[in-house]
């Protein structure tokens, strides 16, 4: 029997995902959270959002983080502007991610998930060591708190993502696996990407993608509702299955400019994989 729970990526006060409203409207039970702004991240705080968590009896299961002048403009503008690897931002979004953790830890959330950025591809680098240095730092924090990171998939290879995670040499680092990302940045095959990336899945996000018709890396594919692209979502389900992966499968549609839109396309695709879930275990 296959039940895991269906989720929504969202957020409460600003950033990337659906508004948490839409998540009760919608009677989903589990959620992944882009962080909250600063001024939002205090134990008041904490304390009124756990209460109404508790109050529509819905779970967070990751909370992702977001830094100031992020921009997922362009593929250009992503590895200039996008997690810990741009140098000039690192430092203070390392002590940023700490803070973050400890908010997490207030919610009870165990998994912290992140943008690495785009690796630098020499791991001989000076760039590269440090960047490994930082998560290697990040994750050490985490342990104090009884927390593991999740890094997404998306700006490198699976391989070189499962590199850089041997790499950095921490035992509470792992994969939140979004399968449109290696579409829309010209990657590779989800499917076989997840075959071979099983082992470190931790979370994962229902979200589709058409590749581009430009040139692949340099120009965005297209995001798309979940079943309609070319990330095969039946067979991304039922591969989840068999590599053993038990945690939420949490919907992403990144449309917040068209909010009902968005929340048409969120809820079809809960009926999407319920009827996918229900093929799995007839």
């Amino acid at each position: 029997m296959y039940d895991v729970p269906i989720g929504v990526f969202t957020s409460i006060d600003a950033g990337l995902g659906v508004n948490f409203e839409v998540v009760c409207e919608l009677g989903l039970k589990s959620i992944q959270l882009h962080t909250p702004r600063r001024e939002s991240r205090t134990p008041a705080g904490a304390s009124a959002f756990l209460y109404k968590l508790w109050e529509h009896g819905i779970k967070i299961t990751t909370i992702f983080l977001g830094f100031e002048g992020e921009s997922y403009e362009t593929i250009e503008i992503t590895s200039q502007t996008v997690g810990f690897v741009p140098p000039k931002t690192r430092a203070a979004r390392l002590v940023e991610a700490f803070e973050i953790s400890d908010f997490a830890k207030l919610l009870g959330v165990t998994y912290i998930g992140s943008h690495i950025g785009f690796v630098p591809h020499d791991r001989r680098s000076n760039e590269y060591a440090e960047v490994v240095e930082t998560i290697r730092s990040l994750c050490k924090y985490l342990q104090k708190n009884s927390q593991a990171l999740t890094l997404e998939t998306g700006q490198e290879s699976v391989q070189a993502l499962l590199t850089f995670i041997d790499d950095v040499a921490c035992n509470n680092i792992y994969i939140n696996f979004d399968p449109a990302n290696l579409i829309l940045y010209g990657i590779g095959n989800p499917i076989e990407a997840l075959k071979l990336v099983g082992r470190k899945v931790r979370g994962v996000h229902c979200k589709d993608a058409i590749a581009t018709k430009g040139t692949p890396g340099v120009d965005w594919g297209q995001e798309v509702p979940f079943g309609s692209g070319e990330v095969n979502a039946e067979e991304f389900i039922k591969t989840l299955q068999k590599i053993g992966y038990k945690g939420a499968l949490t919907i992403e549609r990144e449309i917040p400019e068209q909010p009902e839109k968005q929340k048409e396309e969120i809820g079809a695709a809960v009926n999407l994989i319920n009827s996918i879930k229900i093929k799995i275990n007839d």
